[in-house]
């Protein structure tokens, strides 16, 4: 199973690193819709639907930020660059209420995914995390690289730390397998990594006291994300969003923490870039 996983890592980020730096930015942008289309597929099975509807929603879910890029690319970067439009404001917006007050309440109270609310909530999760991807990666791939590579130190800290010294379960009812002890560490690898990143990229421009809440916010939000998914999963009856990726499972399960802390980084970078 090692063997796969590391395998399968490896042909993921051959194709992610040249894709983000090298597509076009239409050709990101759509790369990623498919992306997402196939993540809507999977999250149709954590509503319980059957095959023909997942697909459903899955297409319908990537035509639509296909057409997205067709009907604001300004605001994408395809044609010049005007990323602070309402509507893009407004979904970092929601996205960013979602993950920082619904979802610790949904935790807590463990609520079902169905229906209609399932799909908003889907949409929800997806969209924000799509439109952070393309307008990242518009404003430098590096950007975009070190915000992925954050949750990245995160899961990779939380992982090594709570097999080294963990005890202590964060919750024991959604994820048995994550402590307390992983969590601390997820916290403290991304510390040591923001002061790094602050050094070469931020030094002068962001205040030190700030920057390190921020890293504990998205260090915070992004166990939620992975949490959430979790969940979801658990209520559903499924260990894996899918087998698309041999020995990683599904895009959901490589994306929860992406999908919490993407459109936070986006919206945060924004509201420097733009303050009202």
């Amino acid at each position: 199973m090692l063997k796969t996983r590391v395998i399968t890592a490896l042909v993921l980020v051959g194709l992610l690193l040249p894709s983000m730096f090298w597509l076009p930015p239409l050709g990101w942008a759509l790369l990623i819709a498919a992306v997402i289309g196939v993540a809507a597929w999977e999250w149709g099975a954590l509503l319980g639907w059957g095959q023909n509807a997942r697909r459903i929603l899955g297409g319908a879910v990537a035509l639509l930020c296909a057409a997205l890029t067709q009907i604001d690319p300004a605001a994408l970067g395809i044609a010049g660059f005007a990323p602070d439009a309402a509507w893009v404001l407004a979904a970092y917006a929601l996205s960013v209420v979602f993950w920082l007050f619904v979802v610790p309440l949904w935790l807590n109270r463990q609520w079902p995914l169905s229906g209609i609310a399932g799909v908003f909530v889907g949409a929800l999760v997806l969209l924000p995390t799509w439109l952070a991807l393309v307008q990242l990666r518009a404003l430098h791939p590096g950007a975009l690289l070190a915000v992925m590579a954050l949750v990245w130190v995160a899961d990779i800290a939380a992982y090594f730390a709570g097999r080294k010294f963990g005890k202590n379960k964060l919750a024991p009812s959604i994820s048995p397998g994550k402590t307390q002890e992983g969590a601390l560490g997820a916290f403290i690898g991304v510390m040591l990594y923001g002061l790094v990143i602050g050094h070469f990229l931020l030094a002068g421009k962001v205040p030190l006291t700030a920057w390190m809440l921020a890293l504990l916010l998205a260090t915070l939000v992004s166990i939620v994300g992975d949490l959430f998914e979790s969940l979801l999963k658990r209520k559903a009856g499924l260990k894996d969003s899918s087998h698309i990726l041999p020995g990683h499972g599904g895009v959901l399960d490589r994306i929860d923490s992406l999908t919490s802390t993407l459109p936070l980084a986006a919206l945060a970078w924004l509201m420097a870039l733009y303050p009202a």
